[in-house]
């Protein structure tokens, strides 16, 4: 249906066939259906028409080789899909902030005074089972109850709540969470089981989640003006995206940007990223045209090969610099409390990054001194 779909499931089946030995497909294709063999052709397999086998039937091969024609048109769909899913995130037509209280100092309620003091262009609606008006905003008990489109919904309530609110959300059609509520995989087996079927929840859906036990994300871009993070700082707006593990250091992180006036496109705080991680953000950030230099504050991989394949791509393009924690035996301590992931060892890293031409620093200060220098000048060629 030129959606994608089709090329997508001819991938997966070629994955799933190569380790087994399986060399070529092999379609008989009705002859009327010539959007079928236009999809062959499209997926950078190389395709052989053979013989007719009837007047209505056409015989084609697919020769399953990972040639380089494949594998640029697969990191292609790659990008354009990914970009597409953050994009409600960042560009939102209506935010819930679900948790939302009428008492000032507590995380819903700084979320939603944020976002309106940002001057957010899109709609945001306060959820709060009480309903009435939160911050000069009509307050509703239900996102189910919003009679606006809602794309992005901020999640801050405990963790045993967490996927009710998230049934309600999907319900709604909501295709963007934020679940800042901590509870989760970085508590112990209790909270990765939860995370776990929060997570089975949000892809059954065809949705996407930031998340959870994060701290937001914010856009500086004036058409949008979105800070849904608890963070009292909205950093100046400028040409550098950040991604963070830490919500704590994205507390420091968007201070310091602040004070060496360096500005900000986007900046997401992943936390947990049961869902989204930075090989997501790093091939929405590819096209983005407000954003000039990628930076990251990376605690541990989820999928490292994925993560080389598609930095050494992006970073042709745009420059990525990354400091990872647990360089010290106290740092990856520290990493581990916060994700319950164990930190990749030092030297693994290093080769990582210099096979995928991603620019590493040992420390926050230094990513943000490179980080102003390519943001201030043009990359050296």
């Amino acid at each position: 249906k030129g959606r994608g779909v089709g090329t997508r499931v001819l991938e997966l089946l070629a994955d799933d066939a190569r380790p087994s030995g399986i060399k070529t497909f092999e379609a008989w294709v009705p002859r009327e259906s010539r959007a079928i063999v236009e999809l062959f052709a499209s997926s950078g397999f190389a395709v052989s028409e053979h013989a007719d086998v009837t007047p209505e039937v056409l015989h084609v091969s697919l020769d399953l080789d990972q040639t380089p024609m494949f594998l640029d048109r697969s990191a292609a769909r790659a990008r354009t899909a990914a970009a597409a899913s953050m994009r409600p995130f960042f560009e939102p037509r209506g935010v819930a902030v679900i948790g939302a209280n009428r008492e000032r100092g507590r995380i819903g309620s700084e979320v939603l005074h944020n976002l309106i003091d940002a001057g957010c262009t899109a709609p945001v609606y306060p959820v709060h089972p009480q309903g009435g008006e939160i911050a000069g905003q009509q307050a509703y008990a239900r996102v189910t109850d919003i009679p606006g489109v809602v794309d992005l919904a901020i999640v801050v309530v405990p963790a045993a709540h967490v996927l009710s609110i998230v049934d309600e959300c999907i319900t709604k059609g909501v295709k963007a969470l934020v679940v800042i509520s901590a509870g989760f995989g970085e508590v112990g087996a209790e909270g990765r089981a939860l995370e776990a079927a929060l997570l089975d929840k949000v892809r059954a859906a065809g949705a996407r989640m930031v998340g959870p036990n994060c701290m937001g994300l914010l856009n500086t871009d004036p058409a949008i003006n979105l800070n849904a993070t608890f963070s009292p700082v909205y950093p100046p707006a400028g040409g550098v995206a950040m991604s963070t593990q830490s919500g704590a250091l994205g507390l420091a992180i968007l201070d310091y940007t602040r004070r060496l006036n360096l500005g900000i496109s986007t900046f997401v705080s992943v936390g947990n990223k049961a869902d989204v991680s930075s090989n997501d953000l790093i091939q929405y950030w590819a096209d983005d045209p407000r954003t000039d230099v990628i930076l990251l504050y990376l605690e541990s991989f989820g999928n490292p090969r994925k993560f080389s394949q598609i930095a050494r791509r992006v970073a042709r393009e745009k420059p990525i610099v990354a400091v990872k924690s647990g360089r010290s035996a106290a740092g990856a301590r520290a990493a581990s409390s916060h994700t319950g992931a164990l930190a990749s060892s030092d030297a693994v890293v290093d080769a990582l990054f210099e096979q995928a031409g991603v620019i590493r620093t040992n420390t926050l200060e230094e990513l943000f001194d490179v980080a102003a220098l390519l943001a201030r000048q043009p990359v050296p060629r």
